[in-house]
């Protein structure tokens, strides 16, 4: 804790607060729970679809006769009586239909519910629940990791400068002035696109402001492998073609969003080293009339990478901010591996790089001009 809390400083301080620090949630907790607590939130997901049907996320909804007919489908022996009153405390609005919002700030109400849905097994016969709730030890963990992220946050607010269920609640709490907290986006995910605008339209109706950051993502192995342990569809996008059209997508509801709210109510990082991303979202700002001092979008890069993209995008007034792992080179390292994963044109780049650095050096050189100091405007994003 007290080696985050020095970051927070030590980025505030070295940034007159116009800094950014990207905490990883699997540092305050247990990677296992973490695990665990994402298959319990996609399976009650599913368990919302299954009640509510096809359709537009944002759309479904069920009312109390489909709750009961869905009941009745899946052959769960619970009375008229309790299905009534399980559905009364689902409805928060009463207005006699359960969304997605009523349904998903009611996990700790989900969990009591899914110990009611009994089923017989398929293969055994044997009654069991659909699905298993946290134990008493698993809500202690989670507990204390948000007791420990919140004391991040905290922390950091006063500066001034199963994750993204997490990230939302911080959000909600600190996000009502400005973008404290931001949520990552992992743009291979098929499901991307919805879950942006699932937690943007949240935000729209709860009132905080929004933080994300966009990145394309380097842990597809694992989340295949999970997807298969578990026994639900593989969640990754086919090749790294769809991975950018649904990066593109994501920032074109970005865009669409900002300009529908009053200005500063959105802030997002396009995380990335592809140079065609950051040209899309360049482009898009300029369709949008988004402009680089609006600070609503900001352009972030490992340093050491892609500087060719930076330096630019830094002078033409552009917010950038240059990506800066911290920590014991064996625990870097493998982070620093799955950057090279997810840019496999990374020699080529490093090669691009070289030969511009050589050109800049001449052109100083005959200039007569070895140092540059660019103009200051360390204005925050959010």
């Amino acid at each position: 804790m007290n080696i985050f809390l020095q970051c927070v400083d030590a980025v505030s301080g070295s940034t007159k607060s116009t800094g950014f620090v990207a905490i990883k949630l699997t540092a305050l907790g247990r990677p296992q729970f973490l695990l665990q607590l994402s298959d319990l939130l996609v399976t009650t997901r599913n368990l919302f679809e299954k009640f509510a049907g096809e359709g537009d996320i944002l759309l479904k909804k069920f009312r109390q006769e489909d709750f009961q007919k869905t009941l009745d489908v899946m052959g769960v022996p619970i009375s008229r009586d309790q299905t009534k009153r399980w559905f009364s405390i689902l409805d928060i609005s009463q207005d006699g239909e359960v969304d997605l919002w009523d349904w998903d700030n009611l996990l700790e109400k989900n969990l009591q519910l899914c110990k009611l849905l009994i089923v017989p097994n398929k293969e055994t016969g044997i009654p069991e629940q659909m699905m298993e709730g946290l134990t008493e030890e698993e809500d202690e963990q989670l507990k204390n990791m948000l007791k420990r992220l919140n004391t991040i946050v905290k922390y950091a607010k006063e500066k001034d400068p199963a994750i993204s269920r997490i990230v939302i609640e911080m959000m909600r709490k600190f996000n009502k002035e400005k973008a404290i907290v931001f949520n990552t986006y992992q743009t291979y995910l098929k499901s991307a696109l919805t879950n942006l605008k699932v937690d943007l339209d949240l935000s729209r109706r709860e009132k905080f402001q929004f933080g994300a950051k966009l990145v394309r993502g380097a842990y597809m192995e694992q989340e295949r492998e999970r997807a298969a342990s578990v026994g639900y569809e593989d969640p990754i996008n086919p090749n790294y073609s769809a991975t950018t059209d649904m990066y593109h997508a994501c920032l074109e509801e970005v865009f669409y969003q900002i300009k529908q709210r009053p200005l500063g109510q959105i802030a997002v990082m396009v995380a990335s080293h592809n140079e065609d991303t950051v040209r899309f979202a360049v482009e898009g700002m300029d369709r949008y009339d988004i402009k680089p001092s609006d600070r609503l979008i900001c352009f972030g890069q490992l340093l050491g990478m892609c500087d060719q993209v930076s330096f630019p995008l830094g002078q033409a007034g552009y917010s950038v901010y240059k990506y800066v792992p911290y920590g014991p080179v064996e625990e870097v390292l493998p982070y620093l591996s799955r950057r090279a994963m997810e840019n496999k044109g990374i020699l080529k780049k490093v090669q691009k790089e070289k030969s511009l650095l050589w050109k800049e050096l001449k052109r100083r050189v005959k200039a007569g001009q070895l140092r540059y100091n660019p103009l200051e405007n360390n204005s925050p994003v959010g």
